[in-house]
């Protein structure tokens, strides 16, 4: 009986080695391997990720033109092998401004404020939408002209005025902790500011960062 049971566990067990052959055990190390180093490089390129975003809009706070930082930044980024900013609009109904945002740009309830809302492209690559709520008559007649009718960034437009940005708020819409990497096209931050020329409030903008702005291209 104990030389069958033996022998029955010896079957066993070669029965199962063939069941697992060693190949096999060296492709699931590896497999396994791989998915560990894969882990790795996610969470290497996610604090890379995040490091872009938090020099990204330490710039755009600083400075008083978004659209000066994007261009060096498309630069920088090898973007575009032309890194200018070009303003796409996209068609749709006007937001008011509201009462409080008509507090903000200091006009009565019956001053006219326009709206433009557009897509700031570097090459093929859509860097931010942005609306615009600005006040026409505190700019002059050709610099209306080309907000109406060019694709000319805002920020561009109104660089004779010398303005400031006075920052409102930034608000953070990707969380690295969520898992994976944003791509091209999701927010990943929010930029509120007014827009002064003289100490006058003359624009309120609200801004949306995207994925596009952490593509490496060539340099």
């Amino acid at each position: 009986m104990e030389r069958t049971a033996t022998r029955m566990l010896t079957v066993g067990l070669a029965t199962l080695g063939a069941a697992v052959p060693p190949a096999d055990l060296s492709s699931a190390q590896a497999q396994a391997a791989g998915a560990a180093a894969e882990t790795s490089r996610e969470a290497q390129d996610g604090s890379e990720a995040r490091a872009l975003i938090e020099t990204l809009s330490a710039r755009l706070l600083a400075a008083p033109s978004a659209t000066a930082v994007l261009e060096a930044w498309c630069a920088e980024r090898g973007l575009s092998p032309d890194p200018r900013i070009v303003a796409v609009r996209v068609p749709g109904p006007d937001k008011l401004p509201g009462a409080a945002r008509r507090e903000r740009l200091a006009v009565g309830p019956d001053e006219p404020v326009r709206y433009r809302r557009v897509r700031l492209t570097c090459g093929t690559h859509v860097l931010s939408e942005a609306d615009n709520w600005y006040v026409p008559s505190r700019l002059t007649p050709a610099m209306n002209a080309a907000l109406d009718g060019t694709q000319a960034p805002f920020g561009h437009v109104v660089r004779p005025l010398g303005p400031s940005r006075r920052n409102r708020s930034l608000t953070m819409l990707w969380r690295p902790e969520s898992g994976g990497l944003p791509g091209p096209g999701e927010p990943l931050f929010s930029v509120e500011a007014v827009l002064t020329a003289g100490g006058v409030p003359f624009c309120e903008v609200a801004e949306t960062y995207t994925g596009a702005v952490l593509i490496q291209g060539e340099r």
